[in-house]
């Protein structure tokens, strides 16, 4: 009360607090980030380490193996999972919510340079980087050009843009996509190796004894002090490399020349990059995760003038796949629901009121009382998501609870000859305390939700917060600025026409219905409660469970795979016919536009594969960008899986997470289900997953069922006889180091530099056979091998050549092989798959000994998050319990308080079943929210009916209390309804994914507020019959004591 009175005493305070308030919205408004989601799952460091032409199984045994064993000392690590594939391993460091990250990145960095001691010599340092789940990519910055070929492109992107992209606010620079390092390629001819008797071992030692990189000091020279420069070095003459002698010495000698040429070219091509089919290079927009989304996209557009002023001028750069357009409509789209929201609220008030002037005081609340929570939000650190902002438009309808209340009982008191002023004031004192009581009760319901973990916790405090800086600022105002504006704005009450009027009339009815309950309260008390738990026992088990609603966004991604070992130059024709079908199948005039990767990424570039993995040459992934009226969806997806089934059988697809939210909301898990067999035993792990797939496969809503890492890679086996090799003066080492040049290159074994003039940039030069000449055994089995120019054996007469088979991919967890198997759902919902793939896992025999089963993908994330917010209810309905004990000092009370509970969660699963609304984080806060409202109506009623049994018995009471605030429930109840409204409708882009929210309040609300007017008053009458009027307080000099002493 003292609040008020100070509000009373001092209104022009008011004022300025309220001039306060919007000055610091508009302040912290300018400041804040804004993006689609808060900051989700568990930090995350890469590791990403190249080595040019190892297999997988030695990347695995060489490289791998040494990081995994030292990663496990890091603090707070949680999980160390691991790819290798040829050429490259990626390791991704899972560590627990709470960890030190910079003292995380520093362990990292040091057991990586410890782990490096134990690899071969040519192991270059990896990269590390810090890359969470909310780090996606959020745009695709496209080069084209007609003149300019693909390592040109590169060459521009990644030496004139991606320096000046690298400095903007918040993005995230990997090298180019679709382009390779620009490179001095010396290509070696076989047939003169063969004329001229040298093996490829020993060009690529001519090439590095004919450029080299020294120091040369300087001279001094008189009063001079000169820098001394030579040409062993390269020089910009390229073709001055060609005259290095292969043999040096007297005699006739063979040269480079004689044996190759040199060219300013790029490393060996492994893949691709198309946007509406053409052959293009991109960087790809990646935001980091604490960074804004509409930030970064707003930085990006306002430098690409800038970009073209320092490239060529036939070369163009512009912005694709632009993902800010979906954040900012979602965004957009919560703003507008919350101020339709505020409009409704306003006028269920004023047709409860009647009184334009009461209705005005309530809804110019809300506004104040927004902009009072975003003021604090910023102060917390949050940032402006669909989850703050879903919070603030679902404390528009709770909003007017407060001021709602306040007016209604200024309205009772302002009888004719009562003095405004004291009209207020006598309100006020007869609602503050069931308004705090309200208010404390509705917060009870989020603390839970500090105390979650993962998932849950991440989404669920920032909504928390926003309600509760909401309401606190809700109850101040209601406070402050009700009472002054009531007292200067409000008139007498038209409390006799609301008697005659249509609200008359329906109190009327509802006095003779309550009458007929309170005779009947054991039958009434015994349905409401019997038909609760039928509801709650035969629906809920019907409704689906999933983490998060649907996107159901613009972008379709998909990932497509050739047979296995597929060239990159017959992958490259495939997918763009599939580019062709998918434009066919869902209408040209619906594709905005295209983009795909096709082939594995270069093993200059390591980092990619952490913004787009592809594990071999036979893989695409697909993206393409819907014009806005034709989302994707599973009817779409089916279309385009007949139609590949049709025209492209020999391609497998799958799809996979496309626009932010989807990618966001997936954890880095490519599809929904993946089933991971685990141990030491590569093949035992395999057999086992195939009788998986084989059940797995008799599940019809399953679809895109594929082995992730696949078993059955071609290789060539070149098994070297030791003693053969000897007898011709051959090491191991002088054989493997033959092949380098053949196979691959010399880039990682024998590495070597030219400077580049125009530009001062250093690019390698290496030594290889082009590819066109050294294709299929017979050219490998001629390869001529030779020591110190004594003999030249053929590689075939030192060893035998046979086609094989290995895995394209080995995975590790833990420090143990995976394989894995990947699926997604068509027609079910993500818990119902789960309970069903555990029943067909459990008619699979026993796994092998050393061999574990783990269910992956996005079920833990879905069970830890549901597991959680079930806790979390449990734990919001005792918190309340233990709150309105402390208040009341009665056990009954609190108990009839929450016995509305069961009708809340009754309104909830039907709202749901009806709108065929899944059981996920947005309907489980919906339904939270819903019963601290309940809880906060009830108190009304009861604190009313208590003030009433203090003259009269329980059931009058209870008669007495419920038809003196039927008005003000109906009121909150019907305002916070159709404030909810147009977020249960889902309008817009984004709309889907608070829609869940606002229809688990309206039901809940439906619902516990006819419980709350028909059943409540029959449980306190019941409760409160034999209950004595006198408090349990022991205080000797409280009145209301019954050891009170009078003195």
């Amino acid at each position: 009360m003292r609040l008020v009175l100070a509000a009373l005493t001092r209104p022009l305070a008011v004022i300025v607090a309220l001039i306060a308030i919007t000055a610091g919205f508009v302040l912290s408004l300018g400041q804040m980030r804004t993006d689609i989601f808060p900051e989700v799952g568990n930090p995350v460091i890469y590791v990403a380490q190249p080595y040019g032409g190892m297999t997988p199984a030695q990347m695995e045994g060489f490289l791998t193996y040494y990081y995994e064993y030292h990663f496990l000392y890091i603090t707070g690590i949680q999980s160390v999972d691991s790819k290798s594939i040829q050429g490259a391993a990626l390791m991704k460091l899972t560590f627990r919510e709470g960890t030190n990250m910079q003292q995380a990145m520093g362990e990292t960095v040091g057991y990586v340079n410890r782990a490096r001691a134990f690899m071969p010599p040519g192991t270059v340092p990896p990269f590390i980087t810090r890359f969470d789940p909310g780090s996606v990519a959020v745009g695709l910055l496209l080069f084209t050009s007609s003149t300019h070929s693909q390592g040109e492109l590169q060459n521009i992107a990644l030496n004139q843009v991606r320096p000046l992209f690298a400095t903007l606010p918040g993005v995230s620079a990997p090298p180019p996509f679709g382009g390779n390092q620009r490179t001095i390629v010396v290509s070696l001819d076989p047939d003169k190796l063969k004329q001229y008797h040298i093996s490829p071992e020993q060009a690529i030692s001519a090439v590095s004894s004919g450029t080299v990189v020294a120091p040369s000091g300087n001279l001094y020279d008189g009063s001079l002090n000169r820098i001394v420069r030579t040409n062993a070095t390269l020089g910009p003459e390229l073709n001055d490399l060609m005259n290095t002698p292969v043999h040096p010495g007297s005699g006739t000698s063979v040269y480079l020349r004689d044996i190759g040429a040199v060219e300013n070219g790029t490393d060996i091509v492994t893949a691709y990059a198309h946007v509406d089919g053409r052959r293009t290079v991109y960087i790809p927009v990646t935001k980091r995760s604490d960074a804004s989304t509409l930030a970064v996209i707003s930085a990006v557009k306002a430098a690409i003038p800038v970009f073209k002023k320092v490239i060529p001028g036939d070369v163009d750069v512009q912005l694709a796949f632009d993902q800010s357009g979906y954040v900012s409509h979602a965004i957009n789209g919560l703003v507008r629901e919350a101020l339709l929201g505020a409009f409704l609220t306003g006028l269920v008030v004023l047709l409860f009121l009647r009184d334009w002037r009461g209705a005005l005081i309530v809804v110019a609340n809300i506004p104040f009382a927004l902009a009072a929570a975003v003021l604090l939000l910023w102060a917390t650190g949050q940032t402006i998501n669909i989850m703050t902002l879903g919070g603030l438009a679902l404390a528009v309808g709770v909003l007017v609870d407060e001021a709602t209340v306040e007016i209604e009982n200024i309205h009772t008191q302002l009888l004719p000859g009562v003095s405004h002023a004291k009209a207020v004031l006598e309100a006020c004192k007869r609602t503050v305390i069931a308004r705090l009581l309200s208010m404390l009760c509705v917060l009870a319901v989020f603390v839970p939700s500090f105390f979650m973990k993962g998932v849950g916790r991440q989404l669920f405090v920032p909504l928390s917060l926003a309600v509760g800086f909401a309401m606190i600022a809700s109850y101040l105002l209601s406070s402050t600025l009700v009472p002054v504006f009531g007292t200067w704005m409000m008139k007498e009450s038209h409390r006799r026409e609301e008697l005659e009027g249509a609200f008359g009339r329906l109190r009327l009815r509802y006095e003779k219905f309550l009458e007929a309950v309170l005779k009947r309260r054991w039958p009434v008390i015994l349905t409401y409660f019997g038909v609760s738990v039928i509801v709650l026992l035969v629906v809920t088990p019907r409704l689906g469970t999933e983490i998060f609603p649907d996107a159901n966004g613009p972008v379709l991604r998909m990932r497509l795979k050739a047979p296995i070992g597929t060239r990159i130059e017959e992958t490259e024709p495939m997918v763009l016919h599939a580019l062709d079908l998918i434009r066919k199948t869902i209408g040209k005039e619906n594709v905005e536009v295209t983009s795909d990767y096709v082939g594995v990424q270069p093993s200059s570039y390591p980092v990619n594969l952490i913004h787009l993995f592809t594990s071999g040459p036979e893989e695409a992934l697909v993206q393409v960008q819907l014009r806005s009226g034709h989302p994707d969806d599973e009817r779409l997806r089916e279309d385009l899986r007949a139609a590949f089934q049709k025209e492209l059988p020999a391609l497998k697809l799958s799809f996979e997470a496309g626009d932010i939210v989807s990618q966001v909301m997936s954890f880095g898990s490519p599809t929904p289900v993946q089933i991971d067999v685990q141990g030491v035993n590569l093949d035992q792990n395999y057999a086992y997953l195939a009788k998986i797939e084989a059940e797995l496969r008799k599940l019809s809503f399953l679809r895109d069922v594929s082995v992730v890492q696949p078993q059955k890679y071609p290789t060539v086996e070149v098994n070297i006889d030791r003693q053969y090799a000897g007898q011709f003066g051959l090491t191991m080492a002088d054989v493997t180091n033959s092949m380098i040049a053949a196979t691959g290159s010399s880039r990682f074994t024998s590495p070597n530099y030219w400077r580049d003039p125009q530009t001062g940039n250093a690019f390698q030069i290496q030594v290889q056979l082009p590819p066109s000449r050294a294709q299929g055994l017979p050219a490998l089995s001629s390869l001529p091998l030779m020591r110190d120019g004594l003999s030249q054996p053929q590689l075939d007469q030192v060893a035998s050549l046979q086609y094989g088979i290995m895995p394209e991919m080995i995975e590790r967890l833990s420090g143990q092989r995976v394989v894995s198997l990947t699926a997604n759902l068509h027609g079910v919902t993500l818990g119902e798959a789960q309970k069903k793939i555990q029943a067909a896992l459990r008619n699979v025999a026993a796994p092998p000994k050393g061999s574990t089963v783990t269910v992956r993908g996005q079920v833990p994330a879905m069970e830890e998050t549901i597991s959680g917010l079930r806790v979390g209810l449990l734990l919001a309905i005792a918190t309340i319990f233990l709150l309105l004990m402390a208040n009341f000092q009665s056990l009954r009370l609190p108990l009839a308080i929450l016995s509305m509970v069961p009708g809340v969660l009754c309104g909830v699963v039907l709202m749901l079943l009806i709108t065929r609304t899944t059981l996920n984080i947005q309907s489980f806060m919906g339904a939270i929210m819903a019963v601290g409202i309940s809880v906060a109506n009830s108190i009304l009623l009861v604190t009313f009916a208590e003030q009433a049994r203090q003259t009269e018995g329980a059931e009058t009471a209870a008669h007495t209390g419920a038809v003196g605030r039927l008005r003000a429930i109906l009121m909150t109840a019907t305002a916070m309804i159709c404030g909810m409204i147009p977020m249960a409708i889902g309008f817009g882009e984004g709309g889907a994914q608070s829609a869940p929210l606002g229809r688990a309040v309206i039901g809940g609300l439906l619902f516990s507020t006819f419980a709350t007017l028909a059943v409540l008053p029959a449980i306190y009458g019941l409760l409160q019959r034999r209950a004595s009027v006198t408090s349990n307080s022991l205080n000797p000099q409280d009145p209301a004591s019954r050891y009170y002493v009078q003195p």
